[in-house]
This record gives C-alpha cells, structure tokens and sequence, in this order.
C-alpha cells in the first residue's frame, strides 16, 4: 500500500475496535482495554480525531459486555502534551475547524464512565493530558512523569484547569500552576492530590493494571453512586475542541 493509500485508509471515524486514527490503539488484554497514544513523531500531541478516538473508546469500554474497565497511557518517555496546535497528522477526517460546535473531547465522557478508568502516566503530561489523569478514577504515575498547565501561554482560557484543578488543589495552588506555566514533577502532583500514586519507572505498567484490576472487582451500581469519584465542575464556556 502506497503512502496515498494509507493515509486514506487512515482517516475515516472510528469503528469497532479502530479508534479513528493511527495514533490511538485499543488492545484487549482479557477483561480490561488498554488505549495508547502512539504518535512519536509529534510527542503524542493530541489531534481532533485523538481526542474523539479517547472519547469513544470508553465508550466502546462501557457498552461491552466482555470489558470491565479501561487503562490509558502513552509511549515512550510522554502520556500527553494536549492538542496539537499546528495541525497535521493523517487522521485528518476530522479537523479542529469541522470540531467547532460539537464536543470532541473525552474529558466529561470519562468523568461519567460507568467502568473504571485508570490514566498511567509515562511521561511528560500537561495540557489536556493532564485533563486526560486527572479525569480519571485513578492516575498511577511514573516517578519520572512530569506535568505542566501551558494553556494560558498558548493563548487558551481554559475553563475546564480554573475549575477542575480549584476543586482539587485549591485556588491559589492552582493560579500557580495557570500563571507561571512552571513544570513540575511526580511527587508534588502527588503532595498535591492531583494523582493517586507514584511508582518506580519499570514498575508502572504493571501497578497500573492491578489498581485497575483492583477498582473492577468494585459493585458497579454503588461505584457509580460515589459523588466524589471524580473531581465534579460546572460547564461555563469551555473550548469545544479541547485544551491545548
């Protein structure tokens, strides 16, 4: 197949178990769904059709009778670094200007999840990648992830960081975190309640399917009950493509 060929072949909706798009894989692992983002080429930076693959597949997560839950992370030393704000990329069936007007992103999607969603967070994570963990039921973090909220450098009023993270850390930790932009690293997120637990490198992928395995022997019908399983917020205007 020529590189015409396989970039139409590429790009088209998600379907089944395709996502949508190259750089999202969905692996069945018995019970459980393993998604990666898997675009080195671009540090995993997140395009439309990436962010609906993510949205779908808890979707195709909760509505199949054989999964029980659903385990997200990234390749190599990133999870995710949010979208991708030069555009490209070969699933280009959908792009941010056909996005505006619907909601791509898989934020609320996985805050309303009736199976357990786990983020193992490899890497470098900001953006709407750290949406991505902190959306999550459980973040299982590399000692090595580092993380960022970049979106008021990019020129983004990202309504989804100044109440989301208000509600977990706190007003003034998170106007630190929105108004220097500065890095910061496993343990302080972890200090700071943002993510579950911090794990040797070597060992994330494995303390990340057991936290899984673990919140999937839950009942379903009490787990979805919990009011504080997932940091709530109230809709104002965020960006219907997403965080950068």
């Amino acid at each position: 197949m020529d590189a015409h060929a396989q970039g139409q072949a590429s790009s088209r909706p998600p379907e089944g178990d395709w996502l949508g798009t190259p750089y999202l894989t969905f692996r069945r692992e018995g019970p459980i769904a393993v998604c990666t983002l898997d675009r080195p080429e671009a540090r995993n930076a997140m395009t439309p059709a990436m962010y609906f693959g993510l949205r779908y597949a808890v979707g195709r997560v909760n509505q199949d009778p054989e999964l029980a839950g659903l385990l997200i992370t990234g390749t190599a030393d990133v999870f995710a670094p949010g979208g991708d704000m030069g555009g490209g990329g070969a699933d280009d069936w959908l792009t941010f200007g056909a996005a505006l007007g619907m909601d791509i992103t898989p934020f609320d999607t996985l805050r309303s999840s009736v199976k357990p969603v786990v983020s193992a967070v490899n890497g470098l994570c900001q953006g709407g990648g750290l949406q991505i963990a902190l959306c999550s039921d459980v973040a299982v973090v590399s000692d090595r992830a580092t993380f960022r909220v970049p979106e008021l450098f990019r020129g983004i009023a990202d309504t989804y960081y100044s109440q989301m993270l208000a509600r977990v850390i706190g007003p003034v930790r998170t106007r630190d975190l929105m108004f220097t932009g500065r890095t910061f690293g496993a343990q302080e997120a972890f200090d700071w309640g943002m993510v579950a637990r911090v794990v040797p490198h070597e060992e994330l992928a494995d303390a990340a399917r057991e936290v899984l395995a673990q919140c999937c022997r839950t009942a379903p019908a009490a787990r979805t009950r919990v009011p504080w399983s997932r940091p709530a917020w109230t809709p104002t205007s965020a960006c219907s493509t997403g965080s950068g």
